[in-house]
Order: structure tokens, then C-alpha cells, then sequence
């Protein structure tokens, strides 16, 4: 499967925009779909929050955050923030699982460990499309 567009051959499969959409889709729908479990108050994202230590406000907060992530990403010309955005708090989703929750969380099989890092990927595949906008944006701003 190859690719086209900047820095990619002109006689591609794919074009970057898709790849670009489809990777913006499907870490919005993660992200989405999570707020119906963190807002409708379910009682394993309680669990969740509760061994952590922030139940409720934690898990709100973090519902709160993750709906304007998924809109900025969604949002063309917020798309690349909204990448960096979402690699962060899924790095930090990514270390709970690591570190405090472990993958497997309350007999779910590691789904939601197995989201986390679809929804990773597909933000910092986000990141390295837009990565010469990052660039010119860096450049423009901090050298003189």
C-alpha cells in the first residue's frame, strides 16, 4: 500500500487525505464513545476512576477533555493540535495501564487497553502526517 502527497510517490494507492480522515474518524470515535461510559456514570469507569483515586471529578475532568480533543481533531484546522493533544492523554492512559490498572482491567480482555493504543497510533500517525506543518509552525514562531 503506498501513499501520496508531500514527501510521498505521485503514483500512490492511497491518498493522504484519507489515510489523514480515517486516522481523524476513528481516534474521535474512541474517544467519543468513552464519554458514554464516563458521563453516564457506568459502573466500571467508577471502578476505574475510584481505584485512581478521582472518582468523580478525574473522571468527569478527563470527559471533558477528551470531548474537545475528539471536536479539535475532527476540526481540519485544529486537527494537529488536537494530535498532540490526543498522544498525550493516551500516553497517560497507556501508563495507567502499565503501571497502576494493568491491561487486563476488570475482566474486559484488554479492550480497553487495546483502545487506548488504536486511538494512540492513530494520533500520532495524525502528528507525522502534519508533521511539516508542526515544523513550519516551530520555525515561524521560535527561530529569529
Amino acid at each position: 500500500m503506498m501513499l501520496q502527497g508531500p514527501g510521498f510517490p505521485s503514483n500512490s494507492l492511497i491518498s493522504v487525505k484519507y489515510l489523514s480522515w480515517g486516522l481523524r474518524i476513528l481516534a474521535s470515535l474512541i474517544l467519543l464513545q468513552s464519554l458514554i461510559y464516563k458521563f453516564g456514570g457506568h459502573p466500571d469507569s467508577i471502578l476505574l476512576f475510584t481505584k485512581l483515586g478521582v472518582e468523580p471529578l478525574g473522571r468527569l475532568g478527563l470527559g471533558i477533555i477528551e470531548l474537545v480533543v475528539a471536536i479539535l481533531i475532527l476540526y481540519p484546522k485544529t486537527t494537529l493540535l488536537g494530535g498532540i493533544l490526543g498522544v498525550f492523554i493516551m500516553a497517560g492512559a497507556l501508563f495507567t495501564h502499565f503501571f497502576l490498572i494493568g491491561i487486563i482491567f476488570n475482566n474486559d480482555g484488554g479492550k480497553l487497553f487495546g483502545l487506548a493504543v488504536i486511538c494512540f497510533l492513530s494520533c500520532i500517525g495524525q502528528v507525522i502526517i502534519l508533521k511539516n506543518q508542526l515544523i513550519s509552525y516551530i520555525k515561524n514562531r521560535y527561530v529569529i
